[in-house]
């Protein structure tokens, strides 16, 4: 059974974006190569600046997921750089 990941990138113009993954590197790579989301597509390349702890299953990270997606921007890098839990 994989482990599930909470990640969040940054694009050029400094905007978050959050998902899950079971390998949060090879997600990137699908963004930036046209087949991942929009955003990625329109504002240009993501970044990846976070990766969470491993989740056990899909519905766990989701529910993680769906919280950060919540935060504020100031939150959110507070958790990049470590600040938060």
């Amino acid at each position: 059974m994989k482990n599930w990941y909470v990640y969040i990138a940054t694009t050029k113009k400094e905007r978050f974006y959050t998902g899950i993954t079971t390998d949060p590197n090879r997600r990137i790579v699908e963004h930036n190569s046209g087949d991942g989301s929009r955003l990625a597509i329109i504002q240009g390349p993501l970044r990846l600046v976070y990766v969470s702890k491993p989740f056990i299953n899909k519905s766990e990270a989701r529910k993680r997921e769906v919280q950060i997606k919540k935060w504020s921007r100031i939150k959110k890098l507070k958790l990049i750089n470590g600040q938060w839990i």
